[in-house]
């Protein structure tokens, strides 16, 4: 027992999904059916990108690029913008989930060798938001903007129409919430110069790049696992080790949750009904209990209505920790990290989240109509 609670302790979420995904279990028999709820080319994806993101963290591309950017800030604030603008402008070419896979270490390194561990916290949150909102704008931004750009037959022009405003909206409170970084002088230490290595650098640089094509739809996502996976059994077998599968397994629980849910008639049914006219606030609070991306999935066959599902889903992300699976990445590696504090992190994530989810929802409904 105190095995299997400090277990849930260390990995909170992953305990959730998995009992929300049992319970689901218990009203739809598991069948063959189940394998079609996985997403395995998102797990693949998120696997490679932390087993490539690690990698160029040991050949020493991470410590030089913050090196480089303390050089350049003059002031602790503008560290934490810069940090933000990078999750906010990188999330709508390499999704969100990318973003902070690749920025959030990053941030986290910056700012200890800032010196300035008590702002790890506000800028991981707000560079998990900037993620977030900042992928709304692009059909490639995130996995249900894909879907529903498809789904509705959008032109890109319709489609930057309906999330452009938001997200403009959002980049101006992205840059407000920076304001909660003090703007004190960087008292840096003496910085050792950072020896990157070269090759291993150069190898997952390539790899990295292999994985943007995965994201872009022009390589299939099996030739990328393989071409990680082979290529670490070469270079740095070790590596293999450092990947969150905890993180893998939770989003295989929701997939089998949200799943579960959408073979339910009487829930799909009282979706239906509740539908009709509130797209908007309907598909932002299903986003709150089953992710922004299933409730695309299952919401998209009950109305036309792009625009609000669209806005609904993307502001959705906002809210709970499972409101967008980047969420979830965001608070898996500050959790990771070297003193990480789950709990002020997720007093500070729910305070800001439910606040601008609020905000948004008020904004979008007035835009709307």
């Amino acid at each position: 027992m105190r095995s299997v609670l400090a277990f849930v302790k260390k990995e909170p979420v992953l305990a959730v999904s998995f009992l929300a995904a049992f319970v689901s279990c218990c009203f739809v028999a598991p069948d063959r059916t189940y394998l079609s709820y996985i997403d395995f080319k998102t797990l693949a994806l998120l696997f490679c990108l932390m087993t490539v993101v690690e990698g160029l963290n040991r050949a020493g591309i991470f410590r030089s690029m913050a090196s480089f950017t303390l050089k350049k800030c003059g002031t602790l604030r503008s560290v934490g913008v810069a940090l933000v603008l990078m999750s906010f402008v990188s999330s709508m070419l390499i999704t969100n989930d990318v973003a902070l896979i690749t920025f959030v270490p990053f941030a986290i390194l910056v700012l200890t060798m800032a010196n300035a561990p008590q702002a790890i916290v506000w800028v991981v949150v707000v560079q998990t938001i900037a993620a977030n909102m900042g992928s709304m704008l692009t059909p490639v931004g995130n996995p249900q903007n894909l879907y529903l750009f498809s789904k509705y037959g959008l032109g890109f022009g319709e489609f930057f129409g309906i999330t452009a405003p938001v997200w403009i909206v959002s980049l101006v409170v992205c840059l407000v919430l920076c304001f909660g970084v003090r703007k004190t002088k960087l008292e840096l230490p003496q910085i050792e110069k950072t020896v990157v290595d070269g090759r291993s650098a150069l190898v997952y640089a390539v790899l990295f790049v292999v994985c943007l094509l995965v994201v872009f739809r022009i390589l299939p996502w099996p030739v990328m696992l393989a071409a990680v996976v082979l290529t670490a059994l070469v270079v740095d077998r070790g590596i293999l080790r450092s990947a969150d599968y905890c993180l893998l397994l939770t989003f295989v629980m929701f997939f089998v949750f949200s799943g579960n849910l959408s073979r339910m008639g009487s829930v799909r049914n009282a979706l239906g009904s509740l539908l009709k006219g509130r797209e908007l606030l309907v598909s932002a609070l299903s986003s709150q209990v089953i992710s922004n991306v299933p409730a695309a999935l299952l919401l998209s066959a009950f109305t036309d209505n792009a625009r609000g599902l669209i806005l609904g889903t993307d502001i959705g992300g906002l809210g709970t920790p499972i409101a967008s699976m980047a969420s979830l990445i965001g608070y898996k590696l500050y959790c990771a990290s070297k003193g990480a504090e789950p709990g002020k992190f997720m007093k500070t994530f729910l305070v800001l989240n439910f606040s601008l989810l609020i905000l948004a929802l008020a904004g979008a409904s007035m835009f709307l109509a």
